[in-house]
């Protein structure tokens, strides 16, 4: 019988990973959107740097922390409503906010849009490829309960 996933390290591991990865990204991208954004237009580009870092830390970290929550709540059974509702939930969740903080900021002066944009679009762009590099050289284990034709298992009778 196969290990469910929330009793497996390894998928713990993983998300871990990804959140401390996703905030030495987000570390780096506030650094240098800071950097760039109040040599090129002042202090409101440093406003929107961190304001743009904080929403993609946010996001990368809700992805990592809604999967973990939903792979305890199924019980590691990534084909069940509970996964799919929160993974979905943390979705919606993400693009609410979102929206709360662009339609709350359209019409600030004090922070500039497009250092704030720019910053969001490469954390995000940032997070996807962390996310690909830590599950592509993650080492998971995989045992399958599925007999296959061919298989010993397969040819014994129960």
């Amino acid at each position: 019988m196969s290990t469910p996933a929330t009793m497996n390290p390894a998928n713990n591991r993983i998300y871990t990973r990804i959140l401390r990865l996703g905030s030495l990204l987000a570390l780096g991208i506030a650094v240098v959107g800071c950097i760039v954004g109040g040599l090129t237009v002042g202090t409101t580009g440093v406003v929107g740097a961190l304001i743009g870092t904080a929403l993609a830390l946010v996001f990368t970290g809700l992805t990592a922390v809604s999967i973990l929550l939903a792979l305890r709540v199924s019980g590691g059974t990534l084909i069940s409503g509970a996964f799919f509702g929160i993974v979905l939930g943390g979705w919606l969740l993400k693009f609410i906010i979102f929206l709360v903080i662009v339609i709350l900021l359209k019409d600030a002066t004090w922070v500039n849009t497009l250092v704030m944009f720019v910053s969001i679009v490469v954390g995000v762009v940032g997070s996807l490829v962390v996310d690909v590099v830590v599950v592509t050289r993650s080492r998971m284990p995989y045992v399958s309960d599925i007999a296959l034709p061919g298989d010993e298992r397969g040819s014994q009778t129960h």
